[in-house]
């Protein structure tokens, strides 16, 4: 029987690493094209190929693809700083010894909030002004015309690098056949002007405003006078609304991990779901507990509780502990569910596991977790990279010495059952004198929530 398993999983991991090719192929050859559409969808591919070379630790795989994605994103005026600095650091490594861990790469990743547009507004019948939420740079436009013969349709475009997070929207202007703007891919908002004759475009930056003058060359065109009386239209955000399970780790009869001066991981973890949920509501989500209040509740009902509630996502938080060196042992950590393959989150989950009262064995755990739903898989795996960014983000702005333990995969038998992306969250060691003193200190905690809700904004703007 784990023979053919063996077989099975290696016929499976075999598939994925021939479909990776064809498409890291298929970029590589609409790269050559020179078509703008083209090396949108080259983009986008190398952008889904990294994803998928994080999943399957393949190094060569993940060179390639942000190699693409670095090359694709400047012809098109996207942001790729990001892709570059984790290119020099993987290539730094190689002069360092082996032992060198994936965090150091982590905490190199500055933490950058693409610009948000904030409203939309007439200045007068031919300016239309988008207002962004800071200065604006001239890459980060990226202005194209197309030409449909056979509908004899002409398409003004505008790619900004910027998120809307509202749904597309379509504007009236008298002389234009169709304004509409939406989020065409997680970091570009676009604004294409379509009309049956040719218009006039011009453009213009002014600070945080970019400023679109548009007439059309048809004599039968009416002058348009806006019926908004110039007041702006402000986007409503379409992540507002969202549901959201917290889940704070053990409670009632089981305390979790005692640690520094007798601290105990359940009263911490609650805390910091408790000022995470508040802050959550404030900004529009719904937002439940799976405890709200000092008890015991099994694992499997956790998640069964999040998948009633129809959740969105699932965020289970703990606090690490360890029993020898517990002086150097520190740090925050984001897991998502997944076969282990590493003895450290073996041993992390083991820990979280102990409350679990299941009689299903670690072999039938390991062979359960090898058939996980692998689009789960990888949304699980962004939102612990988001969570993990806004934990650090927020925290070192206020703290020095704020460990990155990295994002990881572990068997963590809290999250088996969510029919959503799920996450658990290490807020630090409990058994650390430093972190301890802080996991207790409430300002504290209220950072790491909000670090959490940045994160938890950025996963739903770039989902």
């Amino acid at each position: 029987m784990i023979r053919n398993l063996v077989v099975l999983l290696f016929f499976v991991f075999s598939l994925y690493a021939q479909s990776d090719f064809k498409v890291l192929k298929r970029a590589d050859a609409y790269m050559k094209t020179g078509s703008k559409s083209d090396q949108f969808r080259a983009y986008n591919d190398y952008k889904n190929i990294y994803l998928r070379s994080l999943m399957n630790s393949d190094d060569k795989l993940r060179k390639s693809s942000l190699e693409g994605i670095v090359k694709s994103g400047k012809k098109l005026h996207i942001d790729v700083k990001n892709y570059e600095d984790e290119l020099e650091t993987m290539a730094s490594k190689k002069n360092k010894t082996t032992n060198t861990t994936t965090s150091s790469k982590q905490s190199k990743i500055k933490i950058k909030l693409s610009h948000k547009l904030k409203n939309i507004s007439w200045l007068d019948s031919d300016q239309l002004v988008l207002r962004f939420d800071r200065k604006l740079r001239k890459n980060q436009i990226n202005y194209f015309t197309l030409y449909d013969s056979k509908k004899h349709r002409f398409r003004y475009v505008f790619d900004i690098h910027a998120s809307m997070l509202t749904k597309s929207q379509t504007l009236r202007k008298d002389g234009i056949n169709r304004i509409k703007i939406a989020q065409y891919n997680p970091s570009t908002l676009r604004l294409v002007i379509e009309n049956n004759e040719k218009v006039k475009v011009n453009f213009k930056i002014k600070s945080s405003k970019l400023i679109i003058k548009m007439s059309s060359t048809s004599k039968k065109a009416k002058k348009y006078i806006p019926n908004i009386s110039n007041k702006p239209y402000t986007p409503k955000r379409t992540d507002r609304g969202k549901v959201i399970v917290i889940d704070a780790g053990h409670g009632g009869k089981d305390p979790g991990a005692v640690g520094y001066k007798g601290y105990r991981e359940k009263v911490v973890v609650y805390k910091v779901a408790k000022h995470l949920k508040n802050i959550l509501k404030k900004r529009g989500y719904k937002v439940y507990m799976t405890r709200d209040r000092d008890t015991f509740i099994k694992l499997s009902n956790r998640t069964e509780y999040a998948n009633k509630k129809k959740a969105d996502i699932f965020v289970s938080i703990h606090a690490n502990a360890v029993e020898k060196n517990a002086r150097y042992a520190k740090g925050v950590e984001c897991y998502f569910l997944s076969p282990s393959r590493s003895k450290r989150a073996e041993e992390v989950a083991e820990q979280e596991n102990s409350a679990d009262m299941s009689d299903m064995n670690k072999y039938a755990k390991q062979s359960f977790l090898k058939f996980l739903n692998h689009a789960k898989t990888i949304a699980s795996h962004k939102l612990a990279i988001d969570l993990q960014r806004g934990m650090l983000g927020s925290l070192n702005k206020h703290y020095k010495g704020v460990k990155d333990g990295g994002v990881r995969e572990g068997p963590f038998w809290v999250l088996v059952g969510a029919q959503m992306p799920a996450v658990l969250v290490e807020v630090g060691f409990i058994t650390h004198p430093t972190e301890a003193r802080r996991l207790v200190n409430d300002n504290y905690r209220k950072k790491m929530a909000e670090g959490l809700a940045d994160g938890i904004e950025r996963y739903f703007a770039n989902n």
